[in-house]
């Protein structure tokens, strides 16, 4: 939730009567404008806006934020061609969190922000925001061309699966505001992580605290990939509506459960070209210049 306190001014930009979108500009300390954004249900979306070109919006994955560093480093690179669009999912960063959550509220998130852009816009997604692409896309008819960059998808009986009450577990520990140990039950239950990497990150410096600050979103991205970890195969016919030029990025280095979502998820969607290569994966940290290079071939080619 934002502090109006820690601001200098509030400057009321305009509305958008029909689709109930609220766009504030505020400057902060050192002069720097934060944009805010009202969904449909009320709730802020805090957004950076930064280029000139085409709208492109980035759509974080578990655990990130808009100032998270590599986010803004992909943004700025960006930045060269388009008009990036990077936010805070609800409740993250400076972005507000109405209850009760639901995946539809995220979608009218992103609705709202296309809303802002002009009506129009290309969307990369990371990780579980790639899955929220993913389904807006089927939804919005808004996005143009859509890049989704290993969505954690399950889709192989022989990939680690996480536990069938995953969702359930996950928000009952943060009903309980036990941070620590969703943060934890999340990265090695859901993600994979052995449990020594999670032990080091809490002595990392300020890297715990920044986890702990968004653990309470991720029963959201929970319920994003819910139905999605079984194991089970990609449906055709679920996807075959999304008829939008779609990118999907892998990194080889990536662990095989991300690599054969990335494979199977390419091979529903109707008109999508897969990407695969060392560099791209987004498990250890993001290579932004070449995932950069990957964006700006794909948004500024013809289809």
């Amino acid at each position: 939730m934002c502090r109006l306190s820690l601001y200098s001014f509030v400057v009321l930009l305009g509305a958008n009567i029909n689709s109930r979108i609220l766009s504030t500009q505020i400057k902060v300390k050192g002069g720097k404008v934060m944009y805010f954004v009202t969904s449909k249900d009320g709730t802020k979306i805090a957004y950076d806006k930064i280029g000139q070109g085409p709208a492109l919006i980035l759509v974080a994955g578990a655990f990130s934020y808009r100032k998270f560093t590599q986010q803004v480093e992909l943004a700025n690179l960006l930045s060269e061609h388009f008009t990036v669009y990077n936010y805070d999912r609800r409740g993250r960063g400076d972005s507000s969190d109405t209850q009760p959550y639901h995946v539809d509220r995220e979608i009218e998130d992103l609705q709202s922000l296309i809303d802002e852009a002009g009506g129009s816009a290309y969307i990369w997604g990371l990780s579980s925001g790639a899955v929220l692409s993913l389904l807006a896309a089927k939804k919005m008819e808004s996005i143009t061309k859509l890049a989704l960059h290993e969505p954690p998808f399950v889709v192989k009986e022989e990939d680690r699966k996480a536990p069938k009450d995953f969702r359930s577990h996950l928000t009952s520990l943060i009903s309980k505001n036990n941070r620590d140990e969703a943060i934890k039950y999340f990265m090695v239950k859901g993600m994979g992580a052995p449990s020594l990497v999670v032990s080091m990150m809490r002595i990392m410096p300020g890297v715990w605290s920044k986890l702990m600050a968004v653990a309470h979103t991720l029963p959201y991205d929970a319920a994003l990939l819910d139905g999605y970890m079984d194991g089970k195969e990609l449906s055709t016919e679920c996807w075959s509506s999304i008829q939008i030029p779609t990118l999907v990025l892998e990194g080889t280095e990536s662990p095989s459960s991300l690599r054969n979502s990335a494979k199977a998820l390419a091979s529903v969607l109707p008109h999508s070209q897969l990407v695969s290569k060392k560099g791209l994966g987004h498990t250890k940290k993001l290579h932004t210049k070449k995932i950069s290079h990957e964006l700006l071939t794909f948004f500024t080619e013809n289809h």
